[in-house]
């Protein structure tokens, strides 16, 4: 991969985990990502009319990516309610890399060389480690949560990198996806127990949701435009690195213990990206 390339991964990969950490941290973060998502679809919708629409091509791709999307959203969120921001976002990370590598060889044609199957291998060896782990750091329940957003994660990441390839445009592609998400988000949780208003959401979370939402845009629209010049598995597992920036924002600003199970694990994902993008 390019040099540009690569380094556009890894700054979406740190980004992607920075707002992350920002929900995590909130005193609600259901209502943290509602506000984030409804920032950043304010954002993309004022953007629009500079970046135009994506190809009509790219709409199915898209329609399916927010069914998934939006679901591992949710996941997430139930994952973060059993288990600690330090192993719920490593673990849904890092277990989408070994699923995105098969979807993306039956929808796209992309099969993997033997050096990305020993990559695949070693996320299987984290998410084992940390599953066996048997010190009450995460629960079962947890872990199932964590695992199945990440099923959902992999599934959304073909469906936009297909999506993205078709659209002509990243930031067409992604300021419309951004629109669309929110709007439904906000369709979803009407009438839902606390969920408020969009605009109650933005005010609760204050200046936070802006912050958040700037990342998770730039981070999208940079992790796009790798998707449409590199192959999806690649540029993927380079951005499932953010499972290592997880962890040092865990233990430096959310004060989570980071025991040598977890460090192992995290280094175990992180080298099977690498071997996944060297492939």
């Amino acid at each position: 991969m390019d040099g540009w390339l690569v380094a556009a991964a890894l700054l979406s990969a740190l980004l992607h985990a920075s707002w992350n950490a920002a929900v995590k941290a909130d005193a609600d973060p259901p209502r943290a990502m509602a506000a984030q998502m409804y920032a950043s679809g304010l954002i993309a919708l004022a953007a629009l009319p500079l970046v135009g629409l994506p190809h009509w091509r790219a709409l199915p791709w898209m329609a399916v990516s927010v069914s998934f999307s939006l679901g591992s959203v949710a996941l997430l969120l139930r994952a973060y309610r059993h288990a600690g921001f330090g192993i719920a976002y490593p673990v849904t990370r890092g277990a989408s890399v070994m699923l995105v590598v098969p979807l993306a060889a039956a929808l796209a044609a992309e099969w993997p060389q033997p050096l990305g199957l020993a990559g695949v291998a070693l996320v299987a060896a984290a998410v084992l480690a940390l599953a066996l782990r048997g010190n009450g750091a995460v629960s079962r329940a947890g872990l199932g949560w964590a695992l199945a957003a990440a099923a959902f994660t992999a599934a959304y990441v073909v469906c936009d990198a297909r999506g993205v390839r078709a659209a002509g445009s990243p930031l067409a592609y992604g300021c419309l996806l951004s629109v669309v998400n929110a709007l439904v988000w906000g369709w979803t949780q009407r009438g839902a127990r606390g969920s408020g208003s969009p605009l109650q959401a933005l005010r609760a979370v204050g200046a936070k949701a802006w912050a958040m939402a700037g990342a998770a845009v730039v981070s999208y629209v940079l992790i796009l435009w790798v998707w449409s010049r590199a192959p999806i598995a690649l540029g993927s597992a380079l951005r499932d690195t953010s499972a290592l920036w997880a962890a040092l924002i865990a233990v430096v600003w959310l004060k989570e213990p980071l025991d040598r199970v977890t460090l192992g694990a995290v280094a175990l994902a992180t080298g099977g990206a690498v071997l996944i993008r060297l492939a």
